[in-house]
């Protein structure tokens, strides 16, 4: 059975996920998140010319229980279905680049909210932990 480099790229970075839910400073484990591509839902409201637009990402921020805005991002379109099935186009980017144009705002980030290995970052956790220096 072949694996699709994507399919690499996608258990690596739940690989890493999973390695920072025990141990959330693991040098490796962001080096190897901030270099994934995450799914990022397009939200409804976006028009068709900003969603075809590669140098735009819209980001579908969700106001949470307590009130405080979340962006949902995934590493799968499995793991999107389970949380937002209805969620019908997506775009694909690098999480570190992502990371380093995170709104000042205090927007959290939460990567596979819906798994056992999912993880929530506040708005400065994202840019200091995710936005990597070059090797």
């Amino acid at each position: 059975m072949d694996i699709s480099s994507n399919d690499n790229a996608t258990a690596a970075a739940e690989r890493a996920l999973s390695a920072l839910a025990e141990n959330a400073e693991d040098g490796a484990a962001l080096d190897t998140l901030a270099g994934s591509d995450v799914l990022v839902p397009v939200p409804d409201d976006a028009d068709d010319e900003a969603a075809g637009d590669p140098t735009v990402v819209a980001l579908p921020v969700i106001e949470q229980p307590d009130g405080e805005p979340l962006v949902p991002v995934f590493t799968s379109e499995l793991r999107m279905a389970e949380l937002l099935p209805s969620v019908s186009r997506y775009r694909l980017v690098p999480l570190g680049m992502l990371a380093a144009q995170w709104p000042s705002s205090d927007v959290s980030l939460s990567i596979d909210a819906s798994a056992p290995h999912g993880l929530t970052l506040s708005s400065q956790g994202v840019r200091t932990l995710l936005v990597r220096p070059h090797a």
